[in-house]
């Protein structure tokens, strides 16, 4: 008789992928990772942090922690790309389309990345933890982008 072997559901595989993807990050505040989805296979990855060839965060220090400014708020005076931004941009650079793909990131995403979800053509986003942007829920719930957390 053979042993079942215990796999992960598909969330739990993604999500856990997307945690990995995070540690990349150099972000003083916050870590996260996410990864693109479609047909049960990975098109991309990406990170929160600084561009290519710029200093990164923990080298250069984070003005945002300076001045105590509250999550969520002040995106443009940030150094970093955030996660959702940096998979787009690495699917774009291969010539992968996002379109009809799941998004698995491991915090919602925050306004601007959830209208750039939109117009990628993302049909699906899956995340662990909250992210303090009601706007950007109301965004997805608008264009009708799934929006759910996962069960790991």
């Amino acid at each position: 008789m053979t042993k079942k072997i215990k796999r992960p559901g598909w969330d739990e595989y993604f999500m856990k992928a997307a945690f990995l993807v995070s540690e990349r990050s150099t972000c003083l505040r916050r870590k996260v990772g996410a990864v693109l989805v479609k047909n049960k296979q990975i098109l991309a990855t990406g990170y929160n942090g600084a561009p290519c060839g710029i200093t990164h965060c923990d080298v250069r220090g984070c003005l945002r922690q300076e001045l105590k400014v509250p999550s969520g708020k002040r995106h443009e005076i940030c150094r970093g790309l955030h996660a959702e931004q940096n998979v787009l941009l690495q699917a774009a650079r291969f010539g992968v389309s996002a379109q009809k793909s799941v998004l698995y990131i491991t915090n919602a995403p925050c306004g601007i990345c959830a209208k750039m979800i939109i117009n990628a053509g993302i049909k699906e986003v899956v995340f662990t933890d909250d992210y303090p942007d009601k706007m950007a829920q109301d965004f997805l719930k608008e264009a009708r982008v799934k929006l759910r957390e996962a069960i790991i």
